[in-house]
């Protein structure tokens, strides 16, 4: 058993597909309409495009929104994205605008730091030392 595919809840999804592509470096990997206005839409590493999938799925239940808006207001990430250098990524993404609300910190074996992707989540970055 692996993980396939895991999601983010995301207020707007041309926005998150920007924020995820161009400031992460993820790339798209489906993209399909799912009614009117939704898509399922996906991005994965450029090292691993077979790899896990990230859905940016919508945040339309009411369940849904309150899950992620409270875990925004008590500072805890939806998720975490391993990186090889903490620090280096931190200041790429700060150098693309990207508004961090823990710097860089060692947290034992590890080094964190965590960011808003600007669709409504917080995400944390993390590598071991």
């Amino acid at each position: 058993m692996k993980i396939h595919l895991t999601s983010v809840f995301v207020d707007d999804q041309a926005k998150a597909l920007r924020f995820y592509t161009e400031i992460l470096g993820f790339e798209k990997k489906h993209d399909v309409p799912v009614g009117e206005t939704d898509r399922w839409l996906t991005v994965v590493s450029p090292d691993e495009p077979a790899g896990t999938e990230l859905l940016l799925e919508p945040v339309g239940h009411p369940a849904a929104r309150t899950y992620r808006d409270t875990l925004v207001q008590d500072g805890i990430p939806l998720a975490q994205f391993a990186v090889e250098d903490v620090n280096a990524e931190y200041e790429r993404l700060r150098g693309l605008g990207v508004h961090f609300l823990q710097e860089p910190q060692e947290m034992g074996p590890v080094t964190t730091a965590v960011f808003d992707d600007t669709c409504g989540n917080l995400i944390q970055i993390a590598t071991k030392p």
